[in-house]
């Protein structure tokens, strides 16, 4: 798929920024989504946003002026992926980062980096955003994002565009009530959906059950039964809350990334069982193409759209 306009040259390139709880992913890209140069930074969250935006935009300016001494051209525009939901001056439930709550980032991006087009989106709807690009949910309409990692969320895709929500955040199933006996949810951060099926809290889990530290890569390859049954009953209820959410939006096809899916034959074994006999018309499962860097992809997506869509500063909802 061609991104370029008219007023964009062959050398030309842009940027992406992939911001994450542990890394920070910057590339640099040609027309096609072809990544020319990238970089990894530690996030070092606990010491702060400021210092997370300070090193974010100094490694930036250095990927790009090395981009344009290789290749030539100039850096169009700019696509970030972030944690949270993105507001023009704020970014909400974001709780990993302290401070990032606070910080215009697609304001800052464009001050720091001089390029007037910027793209902000939250880190799995970019995802997804790769995914119908050139991934496996291209031609699919509609369609399921689901990203299974530290956290649980869902991007949901309709005629080729992410839905953002009334209030940028459609598909944080991590929020989901679990029973209709739960009294506690977004209101009082909790998301309990998430704190039930999200990586970092099956390793929690499995390590209280056993008494020694495991993550949630080490539990699902356990030998113990006990952590068996345990992920078992972590996937059925994964399995369930997919199942209600195929039946609401009747997607063509479902498709699976994150970090967990390093075991994704249990995952997607697990899944399909359920979506076999619950939903009326059962969708496709397939995993992500993207498995790994499916944000900094998604990032580079952004940035080739916002090539077209100069006069915008923040793209949500494609």
């Amino acid at each position: 798929m061609n991104h370029t306009s008219q007023n964009v040259t062959t050398q030309d390139f842009v940027l992406a920024i992939d911001f994450g709880g542990t890394k920070i992913a910057i590339a640099t890209a040609d027309s096609e989504g072809q990544i020319l140069e990238q970089a990894r930074l530690e996030t070092r969250a606990v010491l702060g946003a400021q210092q997370i935006l300070e090193r974010t935009l100094m490694n930036a300016q250095a990927l790009i002026a090395q981009t344009m001494m290789v290749r030539g051209g100039q850096c169009v525009s700019v696509g970030v992926a972030t944690p949270g939901v993105v507001r023009e001056k704020e970014i909400l439930l974001s709780p990993n980062i302290p401070g990032w709550e606070q910080v215009a980032l697609c304001e800052t991006m464009r001050m720091g980096l001089k390029i007037p087009v910027v793209a902000v989106e939250n880190d799995v709807k970019a995802a997804a955003l790769a995914e119908v690009h050139w991934g496996a949910l291209q031609g699919a309409n509609p369609a399921l994002f689901l990203s299974l990692g530290t956290g649980v969320a869902a991007a949901i895709v309709v005629d080729g565009r992410v839905l953002s929500g009334a209030h940028g955040a459609a598909g944080e199933i991590g929020y989901n009530l679990r029973s209709v006996s739960d009294h506690f949810g977004a209101a009082q951060g909790r998301a309990p959906l998430e704190e039930f099926v999200g990586g970092r809290f099956i390793g929690e889990r499995a390590s209280d059950l056993l008494g020694e530290p495991l993550s949630a890569a080490e539990a699902f390859a356990h030998p113990d039964a006990r952590v068996q049954d345990l992920v078992q009953e972590t996937l059925a209820e994964l399995a369930f809350h997919i199942a209600n959410v195929s039946i609401l939006l009747d997607p063509a096809r479902v498709a699976v990334g994150g970090g967990l899916m390093n075991s994704g034959a249990l995952i997607l074994r697990a899944l399909a069982s359920r979506l076999a006999f619950a939903v009326p018309f059962p969708p496709e499962l397939v995993p992500a193409k993207f498995l790994d860097d499916a944000s900094l992809y998604g990032a580079i997506a952004l940035a080739l759209r916002a090539v077209q869509h100069t006069d915008v500063r923040v793209h949500t909802g494609f």
